[in-house]
């Protein structure tokens, strides 16, 4: 059984998801050819600590730094490193923090100045695949109801579905009960209810949906090193209408 969280709890997550939304728009402002992957983790980590939370990642089963950093073919969980970001680039920022005794957890993939038109349909596709599996996030239905709506429009483009990942339940403890897989029927999977907290995160392949994990037991490689993109919200199911903690506003729309 997955207890909801109550009204209170949703508000201290509320917080999370709004300093991780900040967070990955302050990382944002740097990303741009010349960058190193290291530079990015060290404004998120600043940031973060600023603001009187922690980096939940940082040792985290032993992960070494704030963000997972994931550049071009890396689908997840890639260390940030001396790696220097070319313009044509993609790269995927995951971030999370603790606060107040929860956890926010958000993800996003940058474009580095200029990219070709296919990779940025990528993007365009997974993030707004992202959002058609929000929009299931709703009392009574199920987690293969979102996953269908993930796998089915990402498809529908030629572009593949990692499965090997999913997202998660997100509370106290950074990964919780349900898994949320980014593939499925309608009608299969857990049940949803109101007030039951999960983080959506698609990992769209823009070949193969084939995976292989790096010799440093974390970073998850596209099979045939094409590129792969993820975007990540945390939401609250709801009656109705799913209610959507972290955004991309600070991102998109920086005056907002």
């Amino acid at each position: 059984m997955v207890r909801p969280k109550t009204e209170e709890e949703i508000e201290l997550m509320r917080e999370n998801a709004i300093l991780v939304s900040k967070t990955l728009a302050e990382v944002g402002k740097v990303v741009a050819p010349g960058v190193t992957t290291l530079e990015l983790n060290r404004v998120a980590e600043t940031f973060i600590r600023d603001n009187g939370a922690v980096p939940s990642f940082l040792g985290y089963e032993g992960f070494p730094a704030a963000l997972c950093i994931s550049v071009n073919d890396v689908v997840v969980h890639g260390f940030p490193s001396d790696y220097v970001l070319k313009e044509g680039d993609i790269v995927s920022v995951d971030c999370g923090t603790l606060y107040k005794g929860y956890n926010g957890d958000s993800a996003y993939t940058f474009p580095v100045g200029e990219i070709d038109e296919e990779t940025a349909r990528l993007l365009k596709v997974t993030k707004e695949s992202l959002y058609r599996g929000i929009a299931e996030a709703v009392d009574g239905n199920r987690t293969g109801d979102i996953g269908h709506a993930v796998q089915s429009y990402a498809e529908s483009f030629g572009f593949s579905v990692v499965r090997e990942l999913e997202g998660h339940g997100i509370g106290k403890a950074m990964h919780e009960n349900p898994g949320v897989p980014n593939f499925g029927k309608r009608g299969r999977g857990a049940k949803l209810s109101d007030g039951m907290t999960i983080c959506i995160e698609p990992m769209i392949n823009a070949g193969t949906r084939g995976v292989y994990l790096d010799r440093n037991g974390w970073a998850v490689h596209t099979a045939d090193r094409k590129n792969s993109a993820h975007y990540e919200l945390t939401v609250v199911v709801r009656k109705g209408a799913p209610e959507v903690l972290s955004t991309f506003e600070f991102i998109e729309n920086p005056n907002c």
